[in-house]
């Protein structure tokens, strides 16, 4: 029988996955897990850039780093600039940017207590808060690589 004159169409194929098609539809864990780990990590860097610009334990840190007033303030601004570009619907590549920047300044930050000869108990703060960075943008860049709608 024609399936034509029958008004009935016959469907493509679907394609089968390739092996190399490492593309998932998006799960609700991926959304949820990025939220959550980003909230904790913009919410980290906040109180860090706030710490910075009005606590002055924090202030005699810099000075025993080694750098000057002005580039507290000037990291604090930075920081607070990247949570909202972390947080705003901004394009892609302001977001990697952002990630760009705090994982330098958070490396620069580990690489400067090692200098100065700073125990765990003052790096340690840099140290998670770059794990929460690295996992931020671990799930930042599965949300880019999979399509909305599955």
């Amino acid at each position: 029988m024609n399936m034509q004159s029958t008004g009935q169409t016959i469907a493509a194929p679907r394609p089968a996955l390739l092996p190399t098609d490492l593309s998932m539809p998006r799960s609700k864990g991926i959304v949820v897990g990025f939220w959550i780990v980003t909230a904790l990590f913009c919410l980290q860097i906040g109180f860090t850039a706030y710490a910075q610009l009005r606590l002055p334990q924090v202030a005699e840190m810099f000075t025993h780093l080694g750098f000057p007033d002005y580039f507290r303030v000037e990291l604090s601004w930075a920081k607070l600039l990247g949570v909202v570009l972390l947080l705003a619907p901004v394009p892609a590549p302001l977001k990697e940017w952002a990630y760009a920047g705090f994982a330098i300044t958070l490396g620069s930050a580990l690489i400067a207590h090692f200098a100065v000869g700073d125990g765990p108990e003052v790096w340690s703060w840099a140290a998670a808060t770059g794990v929460l960075c690295g996992v931020s943008y671990f799930f930042w860049r599965r949300l880019q690589a999979t399509p909305v709608s599955a």
